[in-house]
């Protein structure tokens, strides 16, 4: 009988470049797998999560599905207001004007409009790059003050052509001095061939009486997921959703800290009315709206069953500056108040605000996350205060008011950041595939009082010489996605200490963005949406969670076969696998000691294309990874037998539940 020996994590061997041709790696061993039946740990209850970070953190031109770019003309010192993305119709003049009366405090600005000499007149805007066109129905509105009798037109027409696709007549209420809100529907009449359209109001020359009208708060949305106002876009949502998310980081990273101490993202001005929210300045290079805010998040992760963990700020900025330790007390209160906000019961000052706001019922918040990355921006001297005093004071005041709450550090003892119990870290890994491998034993070394989030994670860099002083991978790619697979396993394999995991950033926009990694791609065109490598690797582990770890006995070390294996939330077992650094395949012989003979199993397993660079192109549509799902059943030994090819994962949960009744013999492999 060949004994069957613990499979510990610091026997992984050295990760080498990934390989392209049958003789860059030995061939692999067989891997005989003992599943045992108790002496694992219960995990914790998320794993798998997503957080907000797109091309620039707000949603705009991304997830939140409003249509018109620069709606409201919101400006800030770094970005100065402008007519971008608007057009004149009909010789229409168009000017940004700060009147006396403005639309709110909020929206100090609007657009000015000087009839041409056609008998129609008004504005168009192209949208974020275009505006997808269908035969569905569109809700939209616009603020308009001055004396007007007539009709307004709304339409949806070709920016090429000029054709119309669908209209809407909207009787005037204008009048003079008073801005006087107009809603619409339109139904297009046919679908657009292509996304290069605009949105246009226009209005008769004769009727402006006043000679001009002003404008504000121009919107227009396309149906929303699952009809919310003000909602999201429901490709990407849906998309999303095929992920079973688990947990949501919101607002997302650097937004959350903002450009200086004076622009970060102020929460409660962010709830509200649209023309209520002023807006900021983004931090990746141009305005924000906030129409995608606090409760906006807060419905997503009703949407998707998804727990928040609800970042506050904490007193630094992107540019270094930060908050000292006198003038911190309100800036921690505001993030009090956030949380009464959400949980609060409608008694209270704040939750009082969000039952006005359409939600009585109080949100459930269990995490909170005291900033974002303060080991990065803040380094070195604004990390000293937060380590010295920021962190401190924050969680102090939690504790005192909220202690159900789990804190959450932004560093992690990956930092250099001693974390107090019984706070959390945060941990946000960017790196070559190889890396990711090398430290498959990292969480092994976590004890019960290091709790870890892994906020933000993503293979970058291509192995080699590429670092962060060179640029990003265009898109992400299989054999990153594979050494993905295998940082999730390592997590996984620790999860009684490590929260949750979410791969970061999360949307790109096809036609303007800074970082080029990101989990989907998109643009105007839904044809366009691109689900990369990455995120099949996340659905598939995503879709099949390990709630109680089981340790696992073999005849081999790690690598290059990785693994996990456990119980479901339903009592079946789970076991995910994935295969690095070798183009042969590897044969695994698994056994379940909860297990017997004829029991069936559903194996899936993903490969890619065979250069392991190999991505899914947005521009051709063609998905590079490969889906296969078998069925397989237990032999006579109750062994379920596979074999996976070079760089590829894949889980195997079985049909019933594990039964251990007893303690069971287990038939060796040499045995008969």
């Amino acid at each position: 009988m060949r004994l069957l020996q613990l499979a510990v994590a610091s026997a992984v061997a050295p990760a080498l470049a990934l390989a392209t041709s049958s003789c860059s790696a030995p061939e692999p061993e067989p891997v005989n797998l003992l599943v045992r039946g108790s002496g694992g740990n219960k995990t914790t209850h998320m794993m798998y999560g997503i957080m907000h970070e797109d091309i620039n953190n707000s949603g705009d031109g991304g997830i939140y599905a409003e249509l018109i770019q620069n709606r409201a003309f919101q400006a800030t010192e770094q970005y100065p207001v402008s007519l971008d993305s608007w057009l004149s119709v009909n010789g229409a003049k168009l000017a940004v004007k700060q009147l006396t009366k403005p639309l709110s405090a909020a929206l100090p600005n609007s657009l000015n409009v000087v009839p041409g000499s056609g008998k129609k007149t008004g504005f168009a805007n192209t949208g974020f790059w275009g505006m997808d066109v269908k035969v569905q129905k569109y809700t939209g509105s616009f603020y308009v003050k001055g004396a007007y009798s007539g009709q307004f037109t709304a339409s949806l027409q070709s920016n090429l052509t000029g054709e119309t696709f669908g209209s809407v007549d909207i009787k005037s209420r204008s009048v003079a001095n008073e801005w006087v809100q107009h809603e619409f529907t339109l139904v297009p009449k046919k679908n657009a061939p292509n996304s290069n359209n605009t949105f246009a109001i226009t209005f008769d020359t004769a009727g402006a009486k006043q000679g001009s009208l002003d404008f504000n708060l121009i919107s227009l949305f396309p149906p929303t997921y699952k009809n919310r106002p003000n909602g999201l876009r429901v490709d990407l949502m849906e998309a999303i959703a095929e992920l079973k998310p688990t947990f949501f980081r919101l607002p997302g990273g650097n937004m959350l800290e903002g450009l200086t101490t004076k622009t970060w993202w102020k929460w409660n001005e962010t709830i509200g009315p649209l023309k209520d929210r002023p807006g900021m300045a983004g931090v990746w290079n141009y305005q924000v709206t906030t129409g995608l805010g606090l409760v906006e998040y807060m419905e997503w992760c009703d949407d998707l069953n998804m727990e928040p963990i609800v970042a506050v700020w904490d007193g630094l900025a992107l540019d270094g500056n930060y908050i000292s330790k006198e003038d911190l007390g309100p800036y921690i209160q505001s993030a009090l108040d956030e949380i009464e906000f959400l949980t609060g019961s409608v008694e209270t000052k704040w939750g009082k605000v969000r039952a006005s706001l359409g939600h009585p019922k109080p949100w459930k918040v269990n995490y909170v996350e005291i900033g974002n990355e303060d080991w990065l921006a803040g380094r070195p001297t604004a990390y000293e205060t937060y380590k010295q005093y920021r962190f401190k004071m924050f969680q102090d005041a939690f504790t005192k008011k909220y202690p159900h709450i789990q804190i959450i550090a932004s560093p992690s003892v990956f930092d250099d950041m001693v974390i107090p119990v019984p706070a959390a870290g945060d941990y946000h890994p960017y790196l070559r595939p190889d890396e990711f491998v090398e430290n498959f034993n990292k969480f092994d070394h976590l004890t019960k009082d290091n709790l870890t989030l892994i906020g933000e994670y993503a293979a970058v860099h291509p192995n080699g010489g590429i670092d962060w002083a060179g640029n990003l991978h265009p898109w992400p790619w299989w054999g990153g996605a594979v050494s993905e697979a295998i940082f999730l396993i390592s997590a996984e394999r620790n999860s009684d200490r490590v929260i949750g995991a979410t791969y970061a950033p999360g949307l790109r926009n096809l036609n303007r963005w800074q970082w080029s990694i990101t989990l989907m791609q998109h643009a105007a065109d839904p044809a366009l949406t691109t689900k990369s490598v990455s995120w099949h690797v996340s659905r598939l582990f995503s879709n099949h969670i390990i709630r109680e770890t089981l340790p696992v006995s073999t005849d081999a070390n790690f690598g290059p076969l990785y693994y996990v294996a456990g119980t479901s939330e339903k009592g079946t077992s789970i076991w995910k696998g994935a295969v690095y650094n070798s183009t042969e395949p590897v044969d695994v012989s698994l056994q379940f000691e909860c297990h017997q003979k004829n029991d069936k199993a559903t194996l899936t397993v993903l490969t890619g294309p065979t250069d392991p660079y190999g991505y899914n192109d947005p521009w051709t549509q063609v998905n590079v990874v490969k889906e296969k799902t078998t069925t397989i059943k237990a032999d006579d030994k109750g062994k379920f037998s596979f074999s996976l090819p070079g760089l590829s994962v894949a889980v195997l949960e079985t049909e019933g539940k594990a039964k251990c009744k007893g303690k069971r013999r287990i038939v060796a492999d040499d045995e008969e």
